[in-house]
């Protein structure tokens, strides 16, 4: 992959970061602001639901920044956009899809595929 193209996804990836770590301000914001009592219990129900809702979200979110740092990693090591398994070049396509990936398609796949098999 040639430079110009590491340094876009580089940006890309920066700029998830920003907007997760943005995100988790508000939600720490709005979470310090509503400790008011709420004295009716649906509504607490709703309000304490939205609060779940909101927190399993920013778990997501904390997992992929953990993906985002360690993509950002392999930029700097050089070894972005090269398949862990095979060490074959990952597809553009499949990095512009999910820039964080460490396998090629074929990889993912035959993984899916053993995952699948031993579920069953």
């Amino acid at each position: 992959m040639d430079k110009e193209m590491v340094e876009i996804f580089k940006g890309k990836l920066a700029e998830k970061k920003a907007e997760i770590l943005e995100e988790v301000g508000k939600t720490l914001n709005e979470m310090t602001d509503q400790t008011t009592n709420i004295p009716d219990p649906n509504d607490r129900a709703t309000v304490e639901s939205g609060r779940s809702f909101e927190l399993r979200i920013r778990d997501r979110e904390r997992k992929l920044l953990s993906k985002i740092e360690e993509a950002l990693g392999r930029i700097d090591e050089g070894t972005f956009g090269i398949c862990e398994d095979c060490g074959e070049d990952i597809g553009h396509k499949r990095l512009e899809a999910r820039p964080v990936t460490t396998l090629c398609i074929d990889c993912k796949t035959l993984q899916e595929t053993q995952e699948k098999a031993k579920g069953q």
